[in-house]
């Protein structure tokens, strides 16, 4: 097993995930399509969540011709959900799952990158509404899933902005720093009273259509595509990381 400081350098047994249901949403499309592939080809039952139903049957029907365990579709626009929606969502899971194992927070917006002065509060809103609220809100309504498992994993998505703050990414990084701040509060409550482990995990720059809607002069081909950042999320997501809590990772080698 790697040391915990390099997760980027773990080498995932076959069965990994084996009869583990992970939710993860983002699901659609980059870093969170590529996730969802990867827990599914490691054993894992995956629920994919998205706005866009069209790409969720994308990746689902991806997964059933790979022969892999078959996913499930759960379509939620996180920008208008309100906690009845993430409650209905524990529900329906119960009911088709029993439990959970993991839940990737992976869905995000970017926001425009503009200075504080010049940010419109309704875009501040929405950005910390889908980045922040949302993972609250389906994290609060998941709980009770996830403390069934045995061995259960919560992955937040966090940002090279979110430790430490940068001109111009005002919104964006005020939601990093509020998903860092929402982990360590959550893992802190959860330590040795839960098999629930909490832990972020910054992708760093990956070729992502966010990456290059952020960096429009950036080559893309500078940096790696999802699949090459998966092991991080392997590790963070399988038993090998059994009480990892609290911890700030990357993806990537600094």
């Amino acid at each position: 097993m790697p040391t915990i400081d390099s997760p980027n350098l773990y080498n995932s047994p076959e069965n990994l995930l084996a009869e583990r249901t992970i939710v993860v949403t983002g699901a659609g499309d980059g870093i969170g399509r590529c996730a969802a592939l990867t827990f599914a080809k490691y054993g894992a039952t995956v629920v994919l969540v998205g706005k866009t139903i069209k790409k969720l049957e994308s990746i689902y029907d991806e997964i059933e011709n790979s022969g892999y365990p078959q996913a499930a579709i759960y379509p939620m626009h996180l920008g208008g959900a309100v906690m009845k929606d993430y409650r209905d969502m524990r529900s329906s899971l119960e009911n088709a799952f029993g439990c959970i194992d993991g839940l990737l927070h992976n869905a995000s917006v970017l926001g425009d990158r503009k200075s504080i002065a010049q940010t419109n509060s309704d875009e501040w809103l929405e950005v910390m509404h889908i980045n922040v609220n949302a993972q609250f809100m389906m994290t609060q309504a998941l709980l009770p899933l996830l403390e069934k498992s045995v061995d259960a994993s919560i992955i937040f998505t966090s940002s090279s902005v979110g430790r430490k703050g940068r001109a111009y990414w005002g919104p964006y990084a005020a939601s990093k720093f509020a998903t860092e701040g929402l982990m360590q509060t959550l893992a802190d409550e959860l330590a040795n009273t839960s098999d629930i482990r909490v832990n972020s995990l910054n992708p760093g720059a990956t070729n992502t259509a966010m990456r290059r809607t952020a960096y429009p002069a950036e080559s893309p081909d500078k940096n790696p595509l999802p699949e090459q950042i998966m092991p991080a999320y392997l590790y963070l997501m399988g038993i090998d990381s059994k009480g990892v809590n609290g911890k700030a990772f990357d993806a990537q080698p600094k």
